[in-house]
């Protein structure tokens, strides 16, 4: 599991401490940003990463960014000008990052999707180089948004942004160009956005826009608007400033957008009957298509759908007695994935209660299931968010051919909170599922958000009738902060085309946040936290109760350490075998959980990240500690190396769980990559490969080579189990 997702493991939810401090507005005018038309017969400029075209001193700029770490609302150290221009086609962001000591810029990224990553709580952040990023809000809806990056080296990023931050997608891949280079006075970059791959109301001449840079080797982040530590931060769309002149924009019309592809390899695997190896080609045609029906309305269309290209999971061992949680990583799922979020998501762990869940779709215990294809409309009309899936999955592993059906609907309130419904439909010739419900969030005060839930479920034949419903309450100033939530879950509750961590619970909790700036010894943030969580059956039979405090220090360097002890109490009403090895009995077990997380300098070439926990439970004793050490040689090359040991002491047995992978990326340019991921998994006595080259020809245009291999056995490490080739091409024409 990656440090960044894991580091507030300990935040699980209840506290009380007052929120006395007021809440302060942002304190700079909003004034705008011009962007300029390109006269008739100018010439655009070239894309080059140079700011020297004549066309742009036409722009005016926007050159007043403000700090939102280390000194909220203070002018930024260094100056950075933003300029747009447009014409028929597309829309150019010039940016100039100036420094006044670039000797010591730091630019080592030069992989695409590199540049910035999620937080532990889901927000943006930037990795370890000097980066800027501009958000797009095309609809001026300030919900949803596009997020574009880039630092020195030119190397390139794009996100979505749904519901303020609520999702941020950084698996989303447009169509757009960027360069940058450095100057004798910092760096700069410019962007060429193609409007058909943007999606905007055409009758809108104003735009949201923000602008968001980190100068890594001081861990100094500033913004154009919404700097304030408050309730702001890149993520409210709402906060945004304004980019005007838009007018005489091209009409999106119903532009098509065809990527076909072709696919040759081969499988070889073990028959674990007779011991032999067999082989089968594998060969395909497939693709997708993608027409924009109305202005903001896209169709995506595939047929024969195929995912040779994704990145293999992460391995893990379940010290747990719920079922694993693993990331959807296909592209055709990620794109528009925050329309169709209803439920509740966890900081730390699986969510407790998704309605939809795009990996129940092709993918079965037992191995990958075909797709036949499917379609999916997502979009903005009028004052709506809508989104509608439709799938088919053919017979696998004993599963009938099985339809899988989403729809989605959002309608705005007031100035950026919403009110939603869903519904879901899993359905087979033996079986069907369905779920519905409604949902809202909303935003009384710039930094109070209110949203909850309320669904059911109905199955054909017998159980999988059931609710559940969520209220949470999220309050956080730059002093303080509280969330509070209560969940109920009922015992029949089966939302087939989602995920349900467990049923029959009913859980109230939260976590309180004090924040204080010593400014002494390089310290620039210590947060202590104060957390709890009780779950009941919903019978009102007590299932776990849990309270506990952390101590989270933050230096200005960037690095951060924490610790954190909690004591609680849980109830096993059901037997299970822990890892599959141990058996744990039903009854009544005393929880007490030390551990710590540790987080290095992320502008080093060489970073050190280390996580613990010693837990006493289940009458015995769980330990984990896991550390990831990772360099950048250069900016072609990066590797790192995440180890892990679990160990498990309990009555009933004994057990070591040991978890090594390797990374290594070559980015030979911003175009050809070349990524590796060796796991071995010593409960399991497995190791697994990854291998995938990837050369992007032209934007949307890709060539992939993947190899894949299993080996291992309770005789030898050495006892090949799969392997299997990918050649796959797809090629993006536009009309």
């Amino acid at each position: 599991m990656q440090f960044a997702h894991v580091k507030y493991q300990f935040l699980l939810l209840l506290s009380v401490l007052p929120l006395t401090s007021p809440v302060h507005a942002q304190a700079v005018a909003d004034a705008p940003l011009k962007a300029v038309r390109i006269a008739p017969g100018a010439r655009p400029p070239v894309i080059d990463g140079r700011l020297d075209d004549a066309v742009w001193r036409t722009a005016p700029a926007v050159d007043d960014l403000r700090q939102r770490e280390p000194t909220e609302g203070a002018a930024a150290t260094e100056r950075t000008e933003v300029r747009v221009l447009f014409d028929g086609a597309t829309l150019y962001v010039g940016v100039h990052a100036f420094d006044r000591e670039p000797s010591r810029i730091v630019a080592r990224i030069l992989e695409r999707d590199r540049v910035m990553e999620t937080d532990f709580d889901g927000a943006p952040k930037f990795g370890g180089d000097d980066a800027i990023a501009i958000l797009l809000d095309g609809f001026h809806d300030h919900r949803n948004a596009v997020v574009l990056a880039t630092n020195a080296n030119g190397a390139e990023f794009d996100a979505l942004l749904t519901d303020e931050g609520r999702e941020f997608n950084i698996d989303w891949r447009g169509i757009w160009h960027v360069s940058s280079k450095r100057t004798a006075d910092g760096w700069s970059a410019e962007f060429a956005v193609p409007f058909r791959s943007l999606r905007y109301r055409p009758t809108g001449d104003v735009w949201g826009l923000n602008v968001f840079r980190i100068i890594r080797r001081k861990n100094e982040q500033v913004l154009w608007r919404g700097w304030t530590r408050s309730g702001g931060g890149f993520s409210r769309v709402s906060l945004a400033g304004h980019l005007q002149g838009l007018e005489g924009l091209p009409h999106p019309g119903r532009s098509i957008e065809l990527r076909p592809y072709v696919l040759a390899g081969a499988d070889r695997e073990r028959d674990e009957d007779t011991d032999r190896i067999t082989s089968t080609p594998r060969r395909g045609v497939g693709g997708e298509l993608k027409a924009q029906l109305t202005p903001g309305l896209v169709l995506d269309a595939t047929v024969n759908t195929d995912f040779a290209q994704v990145e293999a999971d992460n391995e893990q061992v379940n010290l747990t007695r719920f079922s694993l949680f693993f990331p959807e990583k296909r592209e055709f799922f990620l794109e528009n994935a925050g329309i169709f979020e209803f439920g509740a998501r966890d900081i730390f762990g699986p969510p407790p209660f998704l309605m939809f869940f795009s990996r129940q779709i092709g993918i079965a215990e037992d191995g990958p299931v075909p797709v036949l294809g499917g379609a999916r409309v997502t979009g903005r009309v009028g004052r709506q968010t809508v989104g509608f899936l439709s799938m088919a999955a053919d017979t696998a592993f004993d599963q009938p051919r099985t339809a899988f059906n989403v729809m989605r609907v959002k309608r705005d309130i007031g100035g950026n909170n919403y009110l939603g419904a869903m519904v879901t439909d899993r359905r087979s010739a033996h079986d069907a599922n369905t779920a519905a419900g409604v949902d809202f969030n909303a935003w009384p005060t710039q930094v109070l958000n209110v949203q909850g839930f309320a669904a059911r479920t109905a199955t054909r034949g017998v159980g999988g009738d059931g609710g559940a419903a969520r209220l949470a309450v999220n309050m956080q100033t730059g002093r303080y902060g509280i969330s509070l939530q209560h969940l109920r879950i009922g015992d029949e509750t089966d939302a087939q085309l989602g995920f349900i961590t467990r049923t029959d619970i009913q859980q109230t909790g939260g976590i309180a946040r004090w924040t204080m700036r010593p400014n002494v010894l390089g310290v620039r943030i210590v947060n202590l936290m104060n957390f709890s969580d009780y779950i009941a059956r919903t019978d009102g039979a007590l299932q776990d109760w849990r309270f506990g405090n952390a101590l989270d220090v933050n230096f200005n360097s960037g690095a951060s350490v924490t610790a954190y002890r909690r004591i609680g109490r849980t109830r096993l009403d059901e037997s299970f075998d822990l890892a599959d090895s141990v058996f744990v009995p039903v009854g009544p077990y005393d929880a007490s959980v030390t551990g710590f997380f540790l987080s290095s300098n992320p502008a080093r070439p060489v970073t050190f990240n280390a996580n613990g926990e010693s837990e006493s439970t289940y009458g015995g004793h769980l330990g984990r500690l896991s550390t990831t050490a990772a360099a950048r040689l250069g900016t072609h090359v990066a590797a790192s190396v995440e180890a892990g040991r679990n160990w498990v002491n309990l009555p009933n047995g004994a057990f070591r769980a040991d978890l090594v992978a390797t990374r290594i990326s070559v980015a030979f340019s911003t175009r050809l990559f070349l990524n590796s991921l060796v796991q071995y998994n010593a409960l399991d006595r497995r190791v697994a490969s990854n291998v995938r080259f990837q050369y992007i020809f032209r934007p949307g245009s890709d060539l992939y080579l993947v190899l894949n291999e299993e080996r291992g056995s309770l005789a030898s490490l050495s006892t090949l189990q799969a392997r299997g080739a990918r050649f796959k091409l797809t090629y993006l024409r536009r009309f």
